[in-house]
């Protein structure tokens, strides 16, 4: 590690210890001045390696005294992707392209391992966002449903880190998706034939055929991604 960014030798000492089990969610972190002193680094160091990990979802932190003050490891892996997604897509270092095709990977592997039919009753929500967007008067109240549809079905499929990992992707499919509404004036039509596609995905999961349920993905994800010129 570099003196340059000694922060960096702070966040690699709790990684170390979150991978050796000496913390576990819920543990105190050192205080500011006993890393500090053990690390060889300064206090400011500390603070910015703690502000980092707090961003990341890593740990919560909280100033003054008492039971909740302090540096604590928390739970919250979701947040942390999805602020650093959210922070590269801002960026624009993340290429459309790779989130489409990630999005397309953890929908359509989910969806493979269905095997047995998906109850209807289990499926309420999903028919009720179909509903939601039949109603919609537009693009954007439109995409709000369509995304929560997308999520309920992959939370269906019984894979929890996919259905993770696409909720934390959320906000930089909001991005792709809204800036691909400038470009269309065809939205009435693009409403309809995403309609059939979400009822066809319903269908398929409803029958227990994940491979089917796989396909119709991979069709709608990318088949709206290819009219929008986003591939």
């Amino acid at each position: 590690m570099t003196s340059a960014q000694p922060y960096l030798r702070v966040i690699d000492d709790i990684e170390a210890s979150i991978m050796s089990g000496a913390l576990t969610v819920g543990d105190r972190l050192e205080s500011e001045r006993a890393l500090a002193e053990r690390l060889g680094v300064s206090r400011s160091s500390v603070r910015e390696a703690i502000r980092t990990l707090s961003t990341l979802g890593v740990v919560r932190s909280s100033v003054g005294s008492g039971p909740q003050a302090g540096a604590i490891l928390i739970s919250d892996v979701e947040l942390g992707w999805t602020s650093a997604l959210r922070l590269h897509v801002a960026m624009r270092s993340l290429p459309v392209g790779d989130i489409v095709r990630t999005r397309v990977m953890l929908e359509a592997g989910a969806y493979r391992d269905v095997h047995q039919p998906v109850p209807r009753e289990r499926l309420a929500a999903a028919h009720d966002l179909i509903d939601v967007m039949d109603a919609s008067q537009g693009p954007q109240s439109f995409h709000h449903a369509d995304l929560a549809f997308h999520l309920e079905l992959v939370k269906l499929s019984g894979n929890t880190v996919a259905a993770m990992l696409l909720s934390s992707l959320r906000a930089a499919i909001e991005g792709y998706v809204a800036a691909s509404f400038d470009s269309r004036d065809d939205w009435g039509d693009v409403a309809v034939t995403l309609q059939c596609e979400h009822r066809e995905l319903v269908a398929a999961l409803e029958a227990g055929d994940g491979e089917r349920a796989a396909g119709a993905a991979a069709r709608h994800i990318l088949g709206f991604a290819r009219g929008a010129a986003l591939l």
